[in-house]
């Protein structure tokens, strides 16, 4: 009996074994990305094309301690963004380069990477030319961050945009494609944000719901940073005073 035992265990590890064997692994595409050994270029443009990853992870977090509607839009935009990138690509149909078609088993156009950044660097240099263009006599400093923050966003999409190509994940038509998509939904939605949402926000805001999860509208604050390093200094300074008279008594 446990002879019986031992054959029938064997071979339902024989079964196990081939089908395991036959499954097909594909690599999860998002974070998996390639370049030619010893090629320190390659090396480098490979990490540059995580940026995109970095950038949700920002937003996400933003959102989580922030709970500002402008930021919570933004990102809603890079969502639909997304979401059009995937039914293009899946109705287009047009693959990779050869030589990744034996890898990978996803569509190549429009490309993601490029769709995504150029997306983002559009909505982003229209915010800072126009929604933080609310003073004209902001000093010679803030015009430079204003535009070195350009600068990079726009250097960052054109280095991610060109890893896709170095590393031959896109065609140059995939890319182009794709920074083409991305720059013109950029632009349509920060016009919709800009035009059509910004204004109702104020109303959003007052919803029970948004109370409940501390949604709020920062859009009339032309500098959120200061405003709460000044709210957030005068509050300690006031609990301070507090706190020592309460010892003196």
């Amino acid at each position: 009996m446990a002879s019986l035992d031992d054959d029938s265990l064997h071979v339902i590890k024989s079964s196990l074994t081939d089908a395991v064997e036959k499954l097909e692994w594909v690599p999860l595409s998002l974070t998996f990305v390639e370049y030619p050994q010893g090629d320190y270029i390659g090396k480098f443009l490979a990490l540059i094309s995580l940026v995109p990853f970095a950038i949700i992870t920002g937003f996400v977090t933003l959102i989580l301690f922030r709970r500002d509607l402008h930021t919570i839009n933004f990102f809603s935009g890079i969502l639909m963004n997304e979401c059009i990138n995937f039914i293009l690509k899946h109705t287009i149909r047009e693959a990779r380069p050869m030589n990744r078609a034996t890898v990978y088993h996803e569509y190549g156009m429009p490309s993601m990477h490029a769709q995504f950044m150029w997306f983002f660097t559009a909505y982003t240099i229209l915010f800072v030319c126009i929604r933080l263009h609310h003073n004209n006599n902001s000093s010679v400093l803030e015009k430079f961050w204003r535009t070195a923050f350009i600068a990079i966003c726009t250097i960052v999409a054109i280095i991610v945009s060109y890893s896709r190509v170095y590393l031959l994940y896109h065609t140059v038509s995939q890319v182009l494609c794709g920074a083409f998509l991305g720059i013109l939904l950029g632009t349509i939605w920060f016009i919709i944000t800009y035009a059509v949402l910004t204004p109702i926000f104020p109303i959003i805001v007052s919803w029970r719901i948004s109370e409940y999860l501390l949604l709020r509208d920062t859009t009339l604050i032309p500098n959120i940073l200061w405003f709460e390093y000044t709210k957030i200094r005068t509050e300690a300074r006031a609990r301070s005073r507090k706190l020592v008279s309460m010892k003196s008594q």
